[in-house]
This record gives C-alpha cells, sequence and structure tokens, in this order.
C-alpha cells in the first residue's frame, strides 16, 4: 500500500473512531438543563468528543515534541516516529466534527469552528495536516499547532459547566484562571512561535506563502477568541446576558 493510501486510510479510519465515541455518547446522561432543549444536547455530546480528542492530541502533541527537542530547530523536516499517526488521528477528528456540524444544521451557529476546521486542515495549524500527512513535510509544525489542545481542555471543562449550568462555582472559579494560564501556555505562545519561525525561516512562495496565509488567519481568530475569555471570565457585566448565547456554538 502506498504511502498516500495509507495515509488517507488512518484518517478515514480516525473519523469513523470518532463517529462511533460520538453515537456511543447517546446513551450518556444528560443535565437537566441541558435535556430540554434539542440544540443544548447536541452541543454537549459534540463537546464531549471535542475533549477525548483534546486529551488525547494534547497529551501526545507534547509528548512526541519532548521526545525530539530538535522539532524547535527544524519545525519543516523533523517529526517523532508517532507525529505522522497523530496528525492522521487529528485530521480524522476536524473532519467527523465538521461533518457532525453539518449534518445536524448547526452550520449557523457553527460558522467559526468550520472556518477554524477548515484552516486546520489544509492550512498551517496544519500545515502540517495535509501537508505533512501527504507530504512528510512540516510534522514538527503540526505536532507545535496541536499543543492548543491542551488549552482546549480546560476551555472545554468551561463550556460544559456554562453549557450544562451545573452548580460548581468553585470548579468554575478555579479553572477560569487555570485556562488563562494555559491559553498563554499552549495556545498563544506556540502559536507566536510559528508565526516568528515562518516569518524568520520559511521561503514565502509558493506552500510557504499559502502556509503563512492560513497562519496569519489563525493568530486573528486566535486573538478574537482570546479578547472573548477575557471579556467573559473577567470584564463581563453580570447584570447583561446575552440571550442568543443559547443558540450560539462558541460560548463567549
Amino acid at each position: 500500500m502506498g504511502p498516500w493510501l495509507r495515509s488517507a486510510g488512518l484518517v478515514v479510519g480516525s473519523t469513523l473512531v470518532f463517529g462511533a465515541l460520538r453515537w456511543a455518547l447517546r446513551r450518556s446522561p444528560l443535565p437537566a438543563h441541558v435535556c430540554r432543549d434539542a440544540t443544548r444536547t447536541w452541543r454537549w455530546r459534540n463537546l464531549l468528543v471535542s475533549f477525548v480528542h483534546s486529551i488525547v492530541a494534547g497529551i501526545w502533541a507534547v509528548r512526541g515534541v519532548l521526545q525530539v527537542p530538535e522539532i524547535f530547530i527544524d519545525i519543516v523536516n523533523t517529526s517523532p516516529p508517532s507525529g505522522h499517526l497523530l496528525l492522521c488521528f487529528s485530521t480524522g477528528y476536524f473532519i467527523h466534527d465538521s461533518l457532525d456540524i453539518i449534518v445536524c444544521h448547526q452550520s449557523c451557529a457553527s460558522w467559526e469552528y468550520l472556518v477554524h476546521h477548515a484552516m486546520a486542515s489544509i492550512g498551517c495549524r496544519e500545515a502540517a495536516l495535509l501537508s505533512a500527512i501527504f507530504l512528510d513535510r512540516f510534522v514538527g509544525a503540526g505536532l507545535v499547532s496541536l499543543f492548543v489542545e491542551v488549552s482546549n481542555i480546560f476551555l472545554t471543562i468551561r463550556m460544559l459547566l456554562r453549557l450544562g449550568n451545573l452548580p460548581f462555582p468553585l470548579l468554575y472559579q478555579v479553572n477560569k484562571y487555570v485556562n488563562l494560564v494555559m491559553y498563554f501556555l499552549f495556545r498563544l505562545a506556540p502559536q507566536a512561535y510559528l508565526s516568528w519561525y515562518f516569518v524568520r525561516f520559511v521561503e514565502v512562495r509558493g506552500q510557504g506563502a499559502f502556509l503563512m496565509v492560513n497562519l496569519v488567519l489563525l493568530d486573528t481568530m486566535i486573538l478574537v477568541y482570546f479578547s472573548r475569555l477575557l471579556r467573559t471570565d473577567f470584564f463581563s457585566n453580570p447584570r447583561r446576558r446575552d440571550l442568543d448565547s443559547e443558540k450560539k456554538f462558541l460560548v463567549d
């Protein structure tokens, strides 16, 4: 079997695994606040699948980079033994999540996630993803970019607590500050490093130019998400509540 077919098979297999997980979650119990609304029910299960992916991919990416620290010197050609498999695994998740959003008619409420997943699969979060999977280049960049999944663990906990209206105020307060620290360490810092590396070392033409454009778009999205996080958790007005937020996938 050729390397392209093998890579495609791994991506399809990962997509099916996440689909099976999503199906299995149909039998899981739901918070009372969630089960009364179809949109919240879908969102809860979607977040649980995302939570599983974040735990696996985040730990896997950090472990892979620690195994081969030379990745930070050459993110184009250096990769750990399991780097390619991790990128196939995450690409399968992005495909599954995009299909879940579209098939369940959540595209309008979740268009930001669809844009993000499109860039994650063909752009520089991951240059990486399609470039590394099929061209065996930028695997290191893909692993560094997947550091964001460590931050997503705590971001998803925050979203689940808010979505389920769960009575754990202390957990929310503690997670709020942990989430902020993780956002800096595993989302802003790796993205800043990738941006610097591409500007400094990657020739901005052809594939490099394409990846650089996607990287700039992702930088913009990450900063917008960060401003929302700060506004909601640290500078929000308790007397105001956005009534439309229940129908919006990305909870501010």
